[in-house]
């Protein structure tokens, strides 16, 4: 499939694919476009037995510097209902396959929603995370208020949504919202090595894992519980279940194949 504001690679690396967002005059700013096209790569990503692992960057410049409120300044109620614009973030949540953000510079509004929505993020030194929608007359209406709030903590989340306040990488990591800091010249590199150790291990068990923890944030602690001993006993029907422990054993390294 051709795509006009992405570029998709779905070997950048042995059994990791990689998505870029390609709006560099407009900062990469999501318009509606944009967001069907990455969408539409999930899926077809998703649904690829060779890819185990997904990495979406905006480059070394800037990750998203928000929505294109070109887009949505003269839009009524009725217009934003009707574009049901934030159904094709829901994909993004619905993708099996690990999903890691590369983020560099501004990760602003949608931009910083977007890399929420990821697994992980690693961000460079330069990049820089908010909530600016208040300073625009609306607020985050892709998940900022909710996934910002479970990441950092109430009155840090308040604090950046109600004042539009940016934090920098430092604070980013040490408030909990990212995994890692790196030099912008390797996020890149460094983010493939991070999904080349997960792109290394069971597919069955990476998916069964993600799908339990992401179940962690939307049930009770009982319920979680049993969710996540179910898939456990799941991986218990799979070949590399079978192949990591008589490796193990044998003393030598898995070769998983997926099933």
């Amino acid at each position: 499939m051709a795509f006009k504001f992405i570029k998709v690679n779905p070997q950048i690396e042995k059994h990791i694919a990689l998505i870029e967002l390609n709006r560099p005059k407009e900062l990469n700013a999501l318009n509606r476009q944009l967001m069907l096209e990455i969408r539409d790569a999930l899926r077809e990503l998703d649904e690829d037995e060779t890819v185990r692992v997904v990495v979406l960057t905006g480059g070394t410049k800037v990750f998203a510097a928000g929505a294109d409120i070109k887009q949505m300044a003269n839009a009524g109620a009725i217009d934003m209902l009707n574009i049901d614009q934030f159904s094709t973030w829901d994909q993004i949540k619905k993708t099996r396959k690990p999903i890691l953000a590369a983020v560099s510079g501004f990760a602003l509004g949608g931009g910083c929603e977007l890399a929420m929505t990821c697994d992980m993020i690693v961000a460079s030194e330069t990049a820089r995370f908010g909530q600016p929608e208040i300073k625009i007359g609306t607020m985050p209406g892709a998940g900022g208020t909710q996934r910002l709030t479970r990441a950092i903590g109430k009155v840090r989340a308040m604090e950046m949504v109600l004042t539009g306040k940016f934090i920098s990488a430092d604070e980013a990591l040490r408030f909990g919202l990212i995994n890692r800091i790196v030099p912008a010249e390797l996020l890149l590199s460094e983010t493939l090595k991070l999904a080349g150790e997960i792109a290394k291990l069971s597919p069955v068990a990476v998916k069964l894992a993600k799908e339990s923890v992401n179940n962690a944030f939307n049930s009770t602690l009982d319920e979680g519980l049993v969710f996540e001993r179910k898939n456990f006993y799941l991986t218990f029907a799979s070949e590399d279940q079978k192949e990591g422990m008589v490796a193990f054993v044998e003393k030598r390294m898995p070769d998983f194949k997926g099933k």
